[in-house]
Parts: C-alpha cells; structure tokens; sequence
C-alpha cells in the first residue's frame, strides 16, 4: 500500500503544483485587469459600464491583454520614436527624489540579467563554498567594477550563488578565475539541478575523449 502510495503521489504532485502555479498566475493577471478595468469606469461614461462588468467576466481575457501590451510596448520601444519617449521619460523619473533611486537601481539589474548582449546568468561554474572541499554551482554575473575592482585582480569573477530550494535569494561572491570551473550544462539545467537539491541531475554532455581527459586534470588542479 505505501509503495501504490507513493507512486500515486509521484505522478499527481508535479501536475497538481504545475497547475496551482498557473491558476495563480492567470488569478494575479486577471486581478492586474480587473484592476485596470475598475480604473477605467471612473473616467469613462456610464454607457460603458455593462462593457467593462462583461470584460472582468472573462477568464484569461487578461494574459491575453498584458501579452498583447508587453508586445506592443516592445514594439514601440524598438523605433526612434518609442526610443526618444522612453528617455524623456526616464529623465522625469530621475528627477524624483525617492523614485529615481528605486527606479535606476531596478532598471540596472533588469537591463544586465534581459540584455542580450549581457553575460549575466549566460554561465554555471562551479565554486568552493562556503569553505574550501565543499563545491556548489553558481552563476557567473560579470566582473567587478566600481571601487571594488581597484582592490582586486583583473581576472576576478562576479559570481551569484544561489540558495536551495529557492534560487531567488543567494549570496554575491567576487572569486579569481582560477578558482572556478566552466560548466557544460545550461543555465536552465543547473537551476532545475539547484531547485531539486541534486535530485534532477543533468545529463554529462558528450565530449570527446582527449577533451574529457584534459577537463578532469584541470579540475583535479584546481581542487589541489
């Protein structure tokens, strides 16, 4: 009965929480919708109220809304035009005292994690820590600037190591080169190996055997 059990619980669990994770996604898009509705009822004329009631009943009209906005916004921000707005908006945002802070530091971190010419998150390593025989992977972010970099070594790494079970919270290292190793895995790959505690381990990419070879000596090296 414990064996049926567990075999039971295996196969429903993930699609359970696969599907709790959505239903709370689409719940949270439809409130920002409903929200955004509400807002309009109290600027448009009453004859536009059965309208706006009828669109909040709609479920999943508003993935499909904030969608077709983000296209849209992405459309508009690619021309000179959009461009030009965006600065100028930019600028006003800038000159608030409390909302320039927030709003610069979000808009750094979000232009070097989504940039695509960005090296954030485009790298697993492995690093020792958090004391030396012990190993855990980490993301490579870039390299140290500022005041920072003036203290330390050209060839030093920004590197993000994240927590188990949970990725979005971790500890920001500043490590030499030499001291990690370069992972084959792919980003998605190392956080699913992180999320799982090691349960979901990576396939070993296929590599020739002269190259395979000469990573284990490399890696023996760094870990003597």
């Amino acid at each position: 009965m414990k064996k049926y059990l567990l075999a039971g619980l295996l196969v429903w669990l993930p699609l359970a929480i696969t599907i709790w994770v959505l239903h709370a996604i689409l719940g949270m898009l439809d409130g920002v919708f409903a929200a955004l509705l509400t807002a309009g009822q109290a600027v448009l004329p009453d004859a536009a109220s059965p309208l706006l009631e009828m669109l909040k009943s709609i479920p999943g009209l508003g993935v499909i809304v904030m969608f077709a906005g983000l296209v849209l916004t992405g459309v508009f921000a690619t021309n000179m035009a959009g461009q030009w707005a965006l600065r100028q908006g930019a600028k006003i945002l800038h000159q608030i005292p409390i909302v320039k802070s927030i709003y610069s530091s979000v808009k750094q971190v979000s232009d070097t994690l989504f940039s695509s010419s960005g090296n954030a998150f485009r790298e697993a390593v492995l690093v020792q820590y958090p004391r030396e025989g012990c190993w855990t992977i980490a993301f490579v972010t870039g390299k140290p600037g500022g005041e920072a970099a003036e203290h330390l070594q050209p060839d030093y790494l920004s590197l993000y190591v994240p927590t188990t079970p949970n990725p979005t919270s971790g500890f920001f290292l500043m490590v030499p080169r030499k001291d990690v190793i370069a992972l084959a895995m792919s980003v998605d790959e190392a956080l699913k190996y992180i999320i799982s505690m090691g349960v979901v381990a990576p396939p070993v990419p296929l590599l020739p055997a002269g190259a395979r070879e000469a990573g284990t000596v490399i890696a023996r090296n760094q870990r003597g």
